[in-house]
């Protein structure tokens, strides 16, 4: 047996790319649109982990998606869990854990999928502002 994906419906194909390519720093690894199903998939990997990849579905008639928090989460490893949340920070994403010890932080997609990063390795030693960071919602 050998893991192949995990998929995610969204709403907005344009914003869930922007968030997990631009935000969360994943690639781009195919994008396939099937006009007579009427849905567009996108699938996405880390660098340099391409084994593990994300399915984004986005069918073209809309239609709510909720529950997202039924899903569980996505969680990635970064190489450093501060860095990762500047630069989600930057895009305008609400880090709901912030990373106070140095190892783990949640956030949400445009769709609400929990995303969990985790610290490669040792946790950092924790810094501010993030160990002064109360949570914010739910992740």
């Amino acid at each position: 047996m050998k893991y192949l994906h995990t998929m995610v419906r969204v709403t907005d194909v344009q914003a869930s790319v922007r968030f997990y390519c631009e935000a969360l720093g994943l690639r781009e690894l195919s994008r396939q649109d099937y006009p007579q199903g009427r849905y567009t998939l996108v699938f996405l990997a880390a660098p340099g982990d391409e084994d593990a990849q994300v399915e984004l579905t986005h069918n073209w008639d809309a239609q709510p998606y909720d529950g997202g928090r039924n899903f569980g989460h996505l969680a990635y490893a970064v190489d450093d869990i501060y860095a990762a949340c500047e630069r989600l920070a930057g895009h305008g994403v609400t880090i709901l854990r912030p990373p106070r010890d140095g190892r783990m932080a949640f956030v949400r997609s445009p769709d609400n999928i929990s995303i969990e990063l985790l610290q490669k390795g040792a946790a950092l030693a924790p810094a501010e502002p993030w160990k002064s960071m109360q949570n914010t919602g739910s992740w």
